[in-house]
């Protein structure tokens, strides 16, 4: 369990004072220029020391990631984009962020800038985040006023912008190569890489793409100390995680917690247990929509982090905790996953484009039971031709929570469609 004096959004509940003064007293923007002072190297090779990792679902470590950027860009401008354009359903972490904590993240935007030699940094937020673009927006003006972002930010010398830019309600920008497509103006469509983003990203230059909590816990990280982060979680799988906790739970909740605490303890401490006690448990999706599901005999003990959960066979994602009990319709509640995959596909990739809605129909007829039990191994060959084959992760997303429900609840799938088969034998006799 993770103690409260090691917590770094304190103000995750809105119960203090969202702006300039309210972050000051939470220890925002404290020591920010001492901070720029050791370096871009230094501040790079720190945030490599502390095994941090990206935040955002791929779990990639980040100060890898930003040793990326090139150190010298030959008189092109260099970017750092934050990916605000959650909507991975079940996850609703970094909203919390930007309503209640924006002056956290523009500290993280200004450091993890300077450590990689960006000029600017652009926000991309979700579209339907209207009051928390207001609050970004806000906290970006009365940063500039106090003069801890523009020209010689922090005091330090250095000259760095930060600009706000809503999205348009588009799940496939949550993609790192769409939503610089979109940033441009243009259709939000992946990218192929190569090339990577930090060779040409945004307008054709060095871009690096960060999730909001990825970024904002950067400042904290220099304030404590490596060590101090370390201590947190399990090796590799560091620090503290917002995670987000809903359906068959009595208290839905966003909680800060260490990386690798139980899941069975998140839910019971932290979301009041699950609607009808421990035992009334049949699944779990432990990372967002995207990540396969997990029964209820992996979930009393399995670890809540990036390497504990992909040896489940699933994934940490985001970290959007989506609990079901046993009055769930499985099989029903996977398929409203494949509307939304195909729904939300861009269309660029035949796999995805004309898989995800193969997949849904299918899942359609799953849910009655209108099918053959041998489809089903159909139905998980074709999950292995999306997966893998499309330019971006959103032909995986697709097929993973599909696996998922064969891998766990493949019983369940039978057990219907024989139903279902002796019903039309009695009204055919």
């Amino acid at each position: 369990m993770l103690q409260d004096k090691d917590r770094i959004f304190t103000n995750l509940y809105g119960q203090d004072d969202w702006r300039l003064a309210g972050a000051r007293r939470r220890g925002v923007w404290d020591g920010t220029k001492g901070m720029m002072a050791l370096g871009r190297d230094a501040l790079t090779d720190i945030v490599k020391d502390s095994d941090l990792r990206g935040r955002g679902g791929a779990g990639f470590p980040t100060g890898l990631k930003w040793s990326f950027m090139p150190k010298e860009s030959g008189g092109r401008p260099s970017y750092l984009v934050v990916n605000a354009d959650e909507s991975e359903p079940g996850t609703c972490k970094d909203r919390e962020i930007l309503r209640y904590d924006p002056h956290r993240l523009l500290e993280g935007c200004l450091v993890a800038g300077f450590a990689m030699g960006a000029s600017a940094c652009y926000i991309y937020i979700r579209g339907e985040f209207y009051a928390e673009s207001g609050h970004v927006q806000q906290a970006i003006d009365e940063a500039y006023e106090a003069g801890l972002i523009g020209k010689n930010a922090c005091g330090s010398g250095y000259d760095y912008d930060i600009y706000l830019h809503r999205g348009a309600g588009a799940y496939i920008c949550g993609e790192e190569t769409a939503l610089l497509e979109s940033l441009e103006g243009k259709k939000g469509q992946p990218r192929l890489k190569p090339p990577f983003p930090a060779a040409v990203g945004l307008y054709g230059c060095p871009t690096t793409v960060n999730n909001v909590e990825t970024i904002a816990v950067v400042p904290e990280i220099l304030r404590r100390g490596v060590d101090w982060w370390k201590s947190i979680g399990r090796p590799k799988n560091t620090g503290t995680k917002i995670f987000c906790i809903s359906g068959h739970v009595n208290q839905p909740c966003n909680v800060e917690e260490e990386l690798g605490i139980p899941l069975k303890d998140l839910v019971e401490k932290h979301a009041g247990g699950v609607r009808g006690g421990w035992d009334n448990l049949l699944a779990v999706i432990p990372g967002g929509s995207s990540t396969p599901v997990l029964p209820k005999s992996i979930c009393d003990s399995v670890l809540m982090d990036f390497d504990s959960l992909k040896e489940a066979q699933t994934g940490l994602g985001t970290a959007g905790v989506i609990v079901m009990d046993k009055s769930t319709d499985i099989i029903y509640a996977i398929a409203r996953l494949s509307h939304f995959y195909m729904h939300e596909s861009c269309g660029q990739c035949t796999p995805c484009r004309e898989g995800t809605g193969w997949l849904w129909r299918v899942m359609q007829r799953m849910v009655r039971g209108n099918a053959h039990v041998d489809e089903i191994d159909t139905l998980y060959q074709v999950t292995k031709e999306i997966e893998g084959h499309t330019i971006c992760a959103h032909g995986d997303a697709a097929a993973w929570p599909v696996q998922g429900l064969i891998r766990h609840f493949r019983p369940e799938m039978e057990r219907r469609i024989l139903e279902y088969r002796e019903a039309a034998h009695r009204s055919a006799a």
